[in-house]
């Protein structure tokens, strides 16, 4: 049965989310999810080159609510058993090139192996995934040709692609993320737990 997620690798709320959901999988060695990751930018005005993290955040939602905002995001990870450190990012990427990378690892059979490793690159190691050399790097980490990579993070190959994808998500009423459809019938929004996937994975099975 086809799992399709929407998703940005800078959404802390995907990064929790792809962690329970990989938790639950984990242990249903049985579950019939095909999936498959689309693409959705949070930010899709953001600069090419990123902003500062703090200021951008900052000015969004009040430096004096920041702090907090964080220390929910620590807490709600510690229990789900996730490292994450909201301050760990010192910027916000454009992620555009991040979608594209995701895209093409997905015709070589290492879409969910890329998502991981880009969100892994964010949120636990803090580098910068809206630069070029950093893409080409995790590309490479996953097993894809670093030079080839780079040679079309270079162009324009599948922008427009992506920009579409993401347009059309947005009709069909995607507006936040991460969003999971299950067989292209139910939807389920936010970061569930793995309890509930474990109930769904239950339920299916039952159905069958």
């Amino acid at each position: 049965m086809k799992l399709d997620i929407f998703s940005d690798p800078v959404c802390p709320w995907c990064f929790l989310g792809k962690a329970n959901l990989d938790r639950a999988l984990e242990g249903h060695a049985d579950h019939p999810f095909e999936v498959e990751w689309h693409p959705f930018q949070l930010n899709p005005e953001m600069p090419e080159g990123g902003v500062d993290k703090r200021d951008y955040l900052g000015r969004r939602f009040g430096a004096d609510q920041l702090d907090a905002i964080h220390q929910r995001f620590r807490d709600i990870a510690a229990k789900a058993g996730v490292t994450m450190d909201p301050d760990t990012p010192k910027r916000i990427p454009n992620t555009l090139n991040a979608h594209r990378l995701i895209h093409w690892a997905g015709l070589e059979g290492r879409q969910t192996p890329m998502v991981g490793a880009l969100m892994r690159a964010y949120w636990v190691e803090g580098r910068d995934i809206g630069a070029r050399d950093v893409l080409a790097d995790v590309a490479a980490e996953v097993g894809m040709e670093r030079a080839a990579v780079a040679r079309l993070l270079a162009g324009d190959a599948d922008r427009a692609d992506i920009l579409a994808r993401e347009a059309h998500a947005r009709q069909r009423g995607v507006n936040a993320v991460p969003t999971f459809v299950i067989g292209g019938q139910y939807v389920l929004s936010g970061a569930q737990p793995p309890e509930l996937w474990g109930q769904v994975i239950d339920e299916l099975a039952a159905e069958d």
